[in-house]
């Protein structure tokens, strides 16, 4: 990635002025992440050195302190601030305790969600070798994350040939290399505090039976407050958006709802599971009862919807939830209506 504008005049000038706007904001999100890597590292040497040896989630001092720490945090600026995400700071601050004191800011650096995924790496050796090989092949966030998966680094150093290994896996991320992971990265989004552009996640379809979705859950009036449309989540490897997020005032819960273009997968449930659990944990207040997630299907009658519930809370949902919630006969009429509309106004639109 160039640190200059690029100037180039050719026969062509749109292509031209397209270069110069996309390298300077290549340049303007690089430094952003320059600052933003700065920042984490200051933040976990500061918790570290207060919590010397209260730092670890098994701690019940500890993880108090940070819990107040994130509430007070992200009362004041927003994402960022989770739990989740401070101990992988002060983790990031033990893993690298010399960066900001030895690293130029004009000189490369990797982005912090090079260094969430190089946190994955409890070996400090294989760490080292993985964030050496990003900075000089300009590896993305997603090709580091594949490599590390796939064990690359053992099996680059095992094999009699590792120019082999190395060639397979050049042509195996090749389509991970995306030249516009800065502008579309949510971490850059979220510590800037902007929203996240996700249109590109949804399909025509998609939008519209969402937005209809969220409307027809409001009408209900059973007790549903509006929260977030496509909300950004993240795991240590991956960011993932929820489609639609509420909170029900008579259930004292939120409820998640994931739609899916095919038919609903033991995968997806899985995932709203993960969805569930990771909601209990991050946004769950004490007074509030277990998260309910919802995954609906567009594309068949057959599995239109699946509840998901921790284990443990079957028979509160079996008796309370049940109540509050749309039935699936519901949903699947809505879903049905709204694909209905949309295939009309788009022949109308065709015939135009």
């Amino acid at each position: 990635m160039t640190d200059t504008i690029i100037y180039n005049k050719t026969t062509d000038l749109l292509a031209d002025a397209k270069l110069i706007v996309e390298s300077a904001r290549q340049i303007a999100y690089k430094a952003v992440d320059v600052v933003l890597v700065h920042r984490n590292w200051f933040l976990g040497k500061r918790i570290y050195e207060d919590n010397l040896e209260n730092v670890s989630r098994k701690d019940q001092y500890g993880n108090h302190a940070i819990t107040l720490l994130s509430q007070e945090l992200t009362s004041l600026y927003g994402g960022g601030f989770d739990r989740s995400s401070l101990y992988k700071y002060v983790r990031f601050y033990q893993c690298y305790p010399n960066i900001v004191d030895t690293v130029n800011p004009q000189s490369f650096l990797l982005s912090w969600s090079h260094y969430r995924v190089l946190l994955q790496v409890d070996d400090s050796t294989a760490r080292n070798w993985y964030e050496q090989e990003a900075a000089k092949d300009s590896w993305s966030v997603r090709t580091l994350q594949r490599n590390i998966s796939t064990q690359y680094y053992y099996r680059f150093l095992q094999s009699p040939k590792p120019r082999n290994v190395q060639q397979e896996m050049k042509r195996l991320t090749a389509p991970l290399q995306d030249k516009n992971e800065y502008i579309k990265n949510p971490v850059i989004a979220e510590f800037l505090g902007l929203s996240n552009n996700t249109d590109y996640t949804e399909t025509q379809l998609e939008k519209s039976i969402l937005s209809n979705l969220q409307n027809f859950l409001m009408e209900l009036g059973k007790g549903y407050a509006f929260v977030a449309r496509q909300q950004h989540i993240k795991t240590e490897k991956t960011d993932y958006y929820i489609d639609l997020v509420f909170y029900n005032y008579i259930l004292k819960c939120f409820v998640l709802i994931d739609l899916k273009t095919g038919k609903v997968t033991h995968q997806d449930v899985g995932q709203m599971d993960m969805y569930v659990r990771m909601y209990d944990e991050l946004k769950k207040g004490i007074d509030d009862n277990p998260t309910i997630g919802i995954v609906l299907c567009a594309d068949t009658d057959e599995d239109i919807a699946r509840y998901s519930v921790l284990k443990g809370n079957e028979q509160l949902f079996a008796t309370k939830y049940q109540l509050y919630l749309p039935t699936k006969e519901q949903l699947r009429a809505e879903i049905e209506r709204q694909k209905e509309i949309f295939l009309m106004q788009h022949e109308d639109k065709t015939n135009e």
